[in-house]
């Protein structure tokens, strides 16, 4: 015998394509940005080490100085610092950047939430 109900099966697709070409075109973008190295070296020198930092630490002094956020934010400004300073290319170089003014936002966030 034979079933008399048909099952439709519909395909869904996801967005991961859609995040992962995202992500591969920063990275060629970051590659692409060989020639302006030194500008991106001063570029995160400055915003890192003369204001990111300092105001994320001011942030962490007021909130209660948590030890914790001392080792991140010192351990995002010297990601960034190391890669710059070993001469890395730019594909590693701005990602880290990236990433590192991510956590001191996100470390400030955490603060200014905790004082609240």
């Amino acid at each position: 015998m034979e079933a008399t109900i048909q099952h439709v099966i519909k395909n869904t697709t996801t967005n991961a394509t859609v995040k992962t070409q995202v992500l591969n075109n920063f990275f060629q973008w970051s590659a692409s940005q060989e020639k302006n190295r030194f500008g991106w070296l001063a570029a995160a020198l400055v915003i890192h080490g003369c204001a990111l930092t300092p105001i994320t630490l001011f942030a962490i002094v007021l909130s209660g100085n948590y030890f914790g956020f001392w080792i991140l934010a010192l351990v995002a400004m010297g990601a960034s610092l190391v890669t710059n300073l070993s001469a890395l290319p730019t594909k590693i170089t701005i990602p880290t950047f990236f990433l590192s003014v991510i956590i001191d936002i996100a470390i400030i966030i955490s603060c200014l939430v905790s004082i609240l």
